[in-house]
């Protein structure tokens, strides 16, 4: 049985500064974030929720390193953080910013810098594009990516996303 793929991207279903003036005012929701995964290995890109919590199907089953260097076979992924905001026309990719994991997996072990991904998922809240990192092929993956799932997102996204991904 094949398990499907949720390609889905969350979107804020409330913001905590309302002005309600009641608990968690002034907290950080990260409701309307999604991670997309990128892997220029296989030439794929899809929504993986389990990220949020470190552990996307990328990331499980490995040890991660501190040193990037003792990660000398691995293979580049790409966590990409991207926030969806609801503007006048609708919904939008607002920000996105890229993230590299490397994964060994027949040694079992991987490296991925967590405060570059804090900083990545911050910057991506902030409305920032955060791509020119990446390779090619991966900027590509993720062009097509986010064209393809949600056009109306794409049609009403600042053309300064796709610039970067070009």
């Amino acid at each position: 049985m094949e398990k499907k793929k949720n390609n889905a991207f969350t979107i804020m279903k409330d913001d905590s500064t309302d002005g309600h003036g009641g608990y968690g005012v002034g907290s950080i929701s990260l409701e309307n974030m999604s991670p997309v995964i990128v892997d220029p290995n296989e030439k794929t890109a899809y929504v993986d929720m389990a990220a949020m919590h470190a552990r996307s199907q990328v990331e499980r089953r490995v040890r991660f390193q501190h040193e990037k260097d003792k990660v000398q076979d691995g293979k580049l992924y790409w966590i990409v953080w991207v926030t969806v905001q609801n503007g006048g026309g609708g919904p939008y990719y607002f920000g996105a910013a890229a993230s590299e994991i490397l994964v060994d997996r027949p040694n079992r072990i991987a490296y991925k810098s967590m405060p570059e991904h804090v900083k990545h998922m911050e910057q991506s809240m902030k409305g920032k594009y955060v791509l020119d990192h990446m390779d090619d092929v991966s900027k590509e993956l993720l062009l097509e990516f986010l064209k393809e799932y949600k056009p109306e997102f794409w049609s009403r996204t600042p053309k300064d996303l796709e610039n970067q991904l070009q």
